[in-house]
């Protein structure tokens, strides 16, 4: 794997601008990496990983840039928690380790580099050198992944009994004896503006 410095350029790049979500968030795949022996998640390891993450923020950008994973290729999956979190799977030998950003690495980045002042700097920099257990936890742990889930071709697909659609992945829902789409079972995120006629 490249070095720390290759892979935050190549992150930041990706992302758009270098920023202390982008340290963290290399160091957290790097260190979830070791831990249950990938080497090459780009290379030979690729099918091997398998990443969830649990915040949608800048530290996400630079996991997957670091992994080779993502959401299109089903090797990434996202989980709306609100946690700067990621969990690391080897697909093959199913260890797993959950690692968690520690808020309070925020306060120590000021003994580090007390001579910035801009406490965004300050972080940015200060992140770079921490110890690992300064800047995050460890738990090791087992995670269950459905077949649904999984990289590959869909196991399904199915239409939507409602409006037509078709569902991937294992993702309809059973109402009333009828398969529908998430949508139509009322999780809809949009409404549809109806065409009036004139």
């Amino acid at each position: 794997m490249e070095s720390f410095e290759e892979l935050l350029e190549v992150s930041t790049r990706i992302h758009g601008h270098i920023c202390a979500g982008q340290v963290i968030g290399v160091r957290m795949a790097m260190a979830g990496l070791e831990r249950i022996g990938i080497a090459e998640p780009k290379g030979r390891d690729r099918k091997k990983l398998y990443v969830l993450v649990e915040i949608d923020r800048c530290a996400t950008d630079a996991i997957q840039s670091v992994t080779g994973c993502s959401l299109g290729k089903r090797s990434m999956r996202w989980l709306d928690f609100g946690i700067m979190a990621a969990t690391f799977v080897n697909l093959e030998t199913k260890q797993a380790v959950r690692i968690t950003a520690l808020e309070e690495s925020r306060e120590r980045s000021k003994h580090y580099c007390p001579e910035i002042e801009n406490k965004y700097q300050q972080q940015l920099a200060a992140y770079r050198v921490m110890p690992l257990e300064e800047l995050f936890s460890f738990q090791e742990v087992t995670v269950q992944l459905a077949d649904c889930d999984m990289p590959g071709r869909p196991l399904r697909r199915v239409r939507c009994e409602q409006c037509g659609d078709w569902v991937q992945d294992c993702r309809e829902v059973s109402d009333q004896g009828r398969t529908i789409c998430r949508a139509c079972a009322g999780a809809r995120y949009y409404q549809p503006i109806e065409q009036q006629e004139g």
